[in-house]
This record gives structure tokens, C-alpha cells and sequence, in this order.
């Protein structure tokens, strides 16, 4: 990770050159941080088979693992006052703790707690963080997205990797080992930061007042956005091991499905804030929105060597969108980033977790097959909310506003 010892302030922020060193720092974190999340779905098979879980059952632990996410915005409005980077650096460690506890949960209920404790420690690191990007970018809000986005897919690509390695060299119950990795970056990013003053992480804000005009304008058709693409992009991102394992896939091969969408993920994610920089927010989620469905559609009929294929630009294209909508929300709120950001992340992962809820009842009903393709049409649902959304910066001209 690379050190930083001051960030852009609030007064020149609009007109700053772009910090590369800081943004690779904040990302270097996101990195650590969600390989540990990555775990979950390529062990759902183990745990399905050790414990004997309804996919019902799995889709409510992952809503579990979400629900902390109504604190976003709470996070959020609280790091617009005061520095939370305390949260960004000890997150890590404590995701690592929770997720590498997984495999020796006794029941249910253990379960239930770990990842509920996984979701409070996930809010807590991605309310506060978007915004610090977005202070440290300049006027290239999208590249500073796109690459701390970058860092996230990247360890949603490893996270699998390791989770599968893990149980093959100790079994699930031994994955507890891998606790330390993420204690040490913790320990890490605590001597990165230890020279930053608290208040560099603080956007002085001028209160919740200025969000309710956009609840209506803004965040209601974001909300029609992301709760139809959730039940294409949870569908996947969740449920490819276990669909692939049904499949008569074995667990490392369903694993490795799940890299290949990530690691496409993370060129897409690379890539999405820059063109959307180029030609706008909303084209670009609009191109991203149809091709996904397109990929799921021919990913269900395909066989042999051209699944991969399909998977890597499945990967590309949908889980790609995050860094436009993290500097969609941005530019329409540069004065309480934080607090958007954080209400953004809450309806992100609410709406994950109901899509995982009744695409869970779905497999278990009608199986996985078929509630893939009811996801991939549901996700269309979403052009005519994107269409809804208020125009963004100029493309070509994107910065804060």
C-alpha cells in the first residue's frame, strides 16, 4: 500500500489534481477487505452439506449479512462530521475475524451472528471510504471509482481462491487460520494513516436538508435502478457455485467460476468510470444494464469452453456498473458526499438482500436454471428508471459539482 500524509481539502477539491497515491492506498484497502467477503458463496456448498441449508436458508443468511446496511446512511451522515478512518482501517481485521470463523459455526444461529457481524463491519468501511475517493480525485470522480472499485473485484476475485484453497489444505473447519492476514493489514493501514490528521477524512457538511430534495428526484428512480439489476447481479455473484455444484460441477471448478466473473469484474470496473467520464452516466449504465441480460440468456445455453468466455463478459458488463453509480451519486450530492454515499449503500444492499430472499424460495421452488432466467428478465426492469435519472455532468466534463 502505498503511504499518504495529506488529503486534498474541501475548498480547492473541485479544481485538485488527481491523487493517485492516496486513491491506491484507499483501494489497497478495499482489496483486503473484500477478499474476506468473497468467501461466503464458494462455501455455501460445504456449509449447505454440513449443516443441511434450504437454499430458503441461505438466501436468508445472506440478507442477514446485508441488513447492516440500513446504518449507511447513519456512517455516512457521521463521517461528513467527524474522521471514521479508524473504521476504514480496522474493518479489514474485523471482516477476517468474522468471515474465517465461518467454517466452525456449530449451527444455524452462529451463522446468522457472524454474518450479521460481517454486514455491520462492511457498512462501517464503505459508507466513509466512496467519499474520501471522491475528495481525492479531482475532477476525475469516475477514475478514482473505477480504480477503488478495482480493489474490491480484485479481492472478490482472490477471496474465492483462497476460501477454496483453504478448505482443500485444512478442511472448512481450518480456515479460522487465515484470520491473521487480515489483522496484519489492518495493522498496516493503521501505520499508513498514522500521520494524517483526522480532520483531512472530514467534508464540512451542511445538513441532511440538502439531501430531501433528491429523495424524490434523485433516489427513488436509483432505487427502481438497482433493485432489478440485484436480482441479476446477487443471482450470480451468490448462487454460480452452488448452481454449477447441482450441475455436477465439482467445488474448486464452481469456485473458479466465481474468479472468472470476478476477475472480469475487475476490468470492467476499471474501465466503466473512465467511459463513463467520456459519455456520461447514464448511457453507460443503460449499455451494461442490456448486455448483462444478453450474457445471463447465452450463459444458460452454452456449453464446454465457451462458458468461460461467456462468464468473463458476463463479469465485465455486470458487475462493472458500480464505480458509474458510486460517481453518479457524487455528482449529485458534492456537498454531503458522505451521507449520499451512505444512503446509496443502503438501498444497494437492501435491495441485494430481498433479491437474495426470493431468488433463494425461487431455487428451492423452480430451481436454479429457471430462476437465473426470471433474473436476467427482471433486470430489464430497470431501463426505465435509468431513464428517469437527472442528468449528470456533461461527458467529457464530469467532475463535482
Amino acid at each position: 500500500m502505498t503511504s499518504t500524509t495529506s488529503f486534498t481539502t474541501p475548498n480547492v477539491e473541485s479544481k485538485a489534481a488527481f491523487e493517485l497515491n492516496q486513491v491506491i492506498t484507499i483501494a489497497s484497502g478495499h482489496f483486503i477487505h473484500d477478499t474476506y467477503t468473497a468467501f461466503v458463496a464458494p462455501l455455501l456448498p460445504e456449509i449447505i452439506s454440513k449443516l443441511s441449508l434450504t437454499l430458503t436458508q441461505v438466501g436468508g443468511l445472506t440478507a442477514i449479512q446485508q441488513l447492516p446496511a440500513i446504518l449507511n446512511p447513519f456512517i455516512g451522515y457521521l463521517a461528513d462530521k467527524i474522521s471514521l478512518r479508524y473504521f476504514v482501517i480496522f474493518a479489514p481485521a474485523l471482516t477476517a475475524t468474522f468471515m474465517s470463523l465461518l467454517g466452525v459455526a456449530p449451527g444455524y444461529p452462529a451463522l446468522v451472528v457472524l454474518l450479521f457481524l460481517t454486514g455491520v463491519s462492511t457498512a462501517a468501511f464503505h459508507a466513509p471510504s466512496p467519499a474520501m475517493i471522491a475528495r481525492i480525485s479531482g475532477r476525475r470522480v469516475g477514475v478514482g471509482m473505477s480504480l477503488f472499485m478495482a480493489g474490491g473485484e480484485l479481492g472478490r476475485t482472490v477471496g474465492p481462491l483462497i476460501a477454496v484453497w483453504a478448505v482443500s489444505l485444512w478442511g472448512l473447519a481450518g480456515i479460522f487460520r487465515l484470520i491473521v492476514v487480515g489483522w496484519l493489514s489492518s495493522l498496516i493501514l493503521l501505520v499508513r494513516f498514522r500521520r494524517v490528521s483526522g480532520k483531512e477524512f472530514r467534508h464540512k457538511p451542511t445538513g441532511l436538508e440538502k439531501i430531501r430534495p433528491q429523495l424524490k428526484t434523485f433516489f427513488l428512480p436509483l432505487l427502481f435502478v438497482l433493485l432489478p439489476r440485484a436480482f441479476l447481479v446477487a443471482g450470480i455473484t451468490t448462487y454460480m457455485p452452488t448452481f454449477l455444484t447441482s450441475e455436477g460441477a465439482t467445488l474448486v471448478l464452481a469456485g473458479a467460476s466465481l474468479s472468472i466473473l470476478e476477475i472480469a469484474g475487475v476490468a470492467g470496473a476499471l474501465v466503466s468510470g473512465t467511459v463513463s467520464d467520456r459519455i456520461g452516466r447514464k448511457p453507460t449504465l443503460l449499455i451494461a444494464i442490456i448486455a448483462s441480460a444478453l450474457l445471463t440468456f447465452t450463459f444458460l445455453q452454452v456449453k464446454g469452453w465457451l462458458v468461460i468466455l461467456v462468464l468473463l463478459l458476463l463479469g465485465f458488463v455486470s458487475i462493472s456498473t458500480q464505480p458509474v453509480f458510486l460517481a453518479l451519486v457524487q455528482d449529485n450530492s458534492p456537498e454531503n458526499r458522505a451521507v449520499a454515499n451512505g444512503l446509496f449503500m443502503a438501498m444497494a444492499f437492501l435491495a441485494q438482500s430481498l433479491a437474495l430472499v426470493f431468488l433463494g424460495i425461487a431455487g428451492d421452488l423452480w430451481g436454479l436454471r429457471a430462476t437465473f432466467y426470471a433474473s436476467a428478465f427482471i433486470s430489464l426492469g430497470a431501463i426505465p428508471a435509468i431513464l428517469a435519472l437527472p442528468k449528470g455532468p456533461a461527458p467529457g466534463n464530469a467532475e463535482l459539482q
